[in-house]
């Protein structure tokens, strides 16, 4: 047994040796957790974008798009405008047309309105863009364009044509000649725009890969799609840019022959004009129907689930089924019947969207998607599934299955939806609220979402020219892009 001298001398050993060590210990304790504080800090102060909130979307780059506004004559933009406003005769299509009800028709300005006109404002997304790239640059500090004149400075050539426009006033005219070429007005504008952009230096340079067309509605520039093909075409949907095969014998969907100068590869979905106004949340009340929808009954193409949609719901207690187009009182029976009931129908048309679910979004009334081939606005930037309800067209037509699976979305459900619907409105809207369209864009809103998307397809876009250059001279290669 060890003296206790030596005890007391080993003991006091121990401590000292081990005194370091437990002093390290705890140090490095509170760096380590120093740090993991630090990060959680830094983690929950600076979260990940969400999809659902439009301006984190915004913030992603830092680094404008830069515009060149190719210099088209004001004959095939603003001129357009002023002829509509000039002409006493009102649009043949609808029973009452508000903007030749007027006294005003909007002479000697610059920049006049867009129709009201519902069939020509819900496709006026080429009014607000050119309009922000008209603005005075002091004025566009908000905008995601940066405008250059210098085309060789350029990401993309913006083509300002009002192709909606020039292709309504000539179906507005009722005379059966939008499809033919001999006297069809729309047609020589075509032409024109063609001619312009293919003679240019910019489109040589590129094969107008670079080069930006609005086509929101499906028949815009009908007669010269082949030749826009490479370009990038802002549109609402693909639904007009299909046909059947002529040899097909039942009209079936595997038949269908795809357009490839359309994809999503290279074009952008953009959102309808709503024609219904804002519902903030802060205004929203009980809601006392279950189902909504106003609109045509009979389509064609894929818009014969309507009918049937139709024919199953029309007599379902807590659900209201319209005849009719949001205009004049049909305007006021839609806000009612979109605010005051909880989900909106939406089943596909002529083609598979309409601007009706960017009505129920701004009504915060839930869409009920029933369109198996739609494709939506901005997709990437915002998640539809947070506030929408998708429903395969075979599971809709199932008598009592759509009703009842409505029926089982809890009301703590339906108010996320709402919730996250109401963050989406912004995203979806075009007016900047200033005469002609002329004044900064709201940062959260379409236009700059549509810009960002275009600077999304730059690397494509460049890639692409650069293995055109080295084809051999005299070599044709079809067109690839498909849409998945």
């Amino acid at each position: 047994m060890p003296p206790k001298s030596t005890v007391a001398a080993t003991s006091t050993a121990t401590k000292i040796t081990t005194l370091p060590c437990s002093i390290a210990s705890l140090f490095l304790t509170f760096i380590l957790v120093s740090l993991i504080t630090l990060s959680l800090f830094l983690l929950f102060s600076n979260p990940s974008p969400s999809f659902s909130n439009p301006e984190n979307t915004l913030q992603a780059s830092q680094d404008p798009l830069k515009v060149y506004l190719a210099d088209l004559p004001r004959s095939l933009n603003y001129d357009l405008l002023d002829q509509y406003w000039s002409s006493s005769v009102p649009d043949s299509r609808i029973s009452s047309d508000p903007d030749h009800l007027q006294i005003h028709r909007h002479k000697n300005s610059k920049f006049p309105p867009y129709p009201e006109n519902p069939l020509i404002k819900q496709y006026s997304a080429e009014y607000w863009i050119t309009g922000d790239l008209m603005t005075p640059e002091n004025l566009r500090t908000q905008s995601f364009a940066k405008r250059v004149v210098d085309v060789n400075q350029a990401d993309v050539v913006f083509v300002p044509f009002f192709a909606t426009l020039s292709a309504e006033i000539e179906l507005g005219k009722g005379k059966g000649t939008f499809r033919k070429k001999e006297g069809n007005e729309d047609y020589k504008r075509q032409k024109e725009v063609i001619e312009f952009v293919k003679n240019s230096d910019a489109w040589k340079r590129s094969g107008g890969r670079d080069h930006v067309f609005v086509l929101t509605d499906p028949v815009a520039m009908w007669h010269v799609r082949a030749e826009i093909a490479p370009a990038i075409l802002l549109v609402v949907d693909f639904g007009g840019w299909y046909r059947l095969d002529s040899k097909s014998s039942n009209g079936s969907s595997s038949d269908m022959i795809q357009h490839t100068q359309v994809s999503l590869v290279k074009d952008i979905i953009v959102p309808y004009t709503h024609l219904l106004p804002r519902l903030h949340l802060s205004k929203n009340k009980k809601r006392h129907m279950l189902l909504y929808f106003k609109g045509a009954k009979h389509r064609h193409r894929g818009g014969v689930v309507r009918e049937k949609l139709w024919d199953l719901l029309v007599n379902e207690p807590g659900i209201i089924m319209e005849e009719g187009f949001p205009n004049a009182t049909g305007r006021e029976q839609s806000i009612r019947g979109m605010r005051t009931s909880e989900f909106c129908l939406h089943p596909a048309g002529d083609t598979p969207t309409s601007c009706r679910l960017f009505d129920a979004i701004q009504s915060l009334c839930i869409p009920v998607i029933v369109s198996d081939n739609i494709e939506l606005p901005f997709e990437g930037m915002v998640d539809y599934s947070e506030f929408s309800v998708f429903v395969a067209v075979n599971d809709a037509l199932k008598p009592r299955w759509l009703v009842d699976y409505l029926k089982r979305i809890s009301e703590k459900r339906r108010n996320e939806f709402r919730q996250k619907m109401a963050k989406v409105q912004p995203m979806l809207e075009y007016d900047n609220g200033h005469p002609g369209g002329i004044g900064p864009v709201p940062p959260d809103g379409a236009v700059n979402h549509m810009w960002r998307k275009v600077q999304q397809k730059l690397p494509m876009i460049k890639e692409t020219i650069v293995r055109d250059k080295r084809k051999p001279a005299g070599v044709s290669i079809p067109l690839r892009c498909h849409c998945t």
